[in-house]
């Protein structure tokens, strides 16, 4: 399935990720779906951080990596946001496992590109990539936090064809 290109820009620091969370929030709703790819230290958490400033849900975010999924509720009376790191996750049944309302929240599933299939006919697939060059140190991913990244949000499905 060919998707449509929403965004396809150049993000400078971490600060501008976190922009950019804010403002795709402003276009997602209840049901929606969006999955993180890029490698670790791209910007993942930070960009969903930024999605929940602007959905306005208690937080803090943070990387759900040892609990697998957060729910952050509203502060404003809109949709939860769910926060999952796939990472661990070993198949589709296993993310089913977590009981996940996604037709009442808004989604964000990190690491999980191949584990969705079936979950959802529209979703938005945001691709992180970090410059040529860029630290890949396990052991320090943050040492290249400001470093710029290209970031690709992709649109999929019905939800998205307007």
């Amino acid at each position: 399935m060919s998707g449509r290109v929403l965004v396809d820009r150049t993000v400078a620091t971490s600060d501008d990720m976190h922009a950019l969370g804010i403002e795709l929030a402003q276009l997602l709703r209840a049901g929606d779906l969006l999955v993180l790819t890029g490698p670790l230290g791209a910007g993942k958490t930070t960009l969903t951080r930024g999605i929940g400033d602007g959905l306005q849900v208690r937080g803090p975010v943070t990387s759900p990596t040892f609990v697998l999924a957060r729910t952050h509720p509203s502060l404003v009376g809109g949709s939860p946001l769910v926060h999952v790191d796939a990472y661990r996750l070993s198949s589709a049944l296993e993310l089913d496992d977590l009981d996940i309302d996604f037709a009442r929240s808004v989604v964000v599933v990190e690491w999980g590109g191949e584990m969705l299939d079936g979950v959802a006919e529209s979703w938005l697939e945001a691709e992180i990539v970090r410059p040529t060059g860029a630290s890949e140190s396990a052991t320090d991913p943050a040492s290249d936090a400001d470093e710029p990244r290209a970031v690709t949000v992709t649109a999929f499905g019905p939800r998205w064809e307007s």
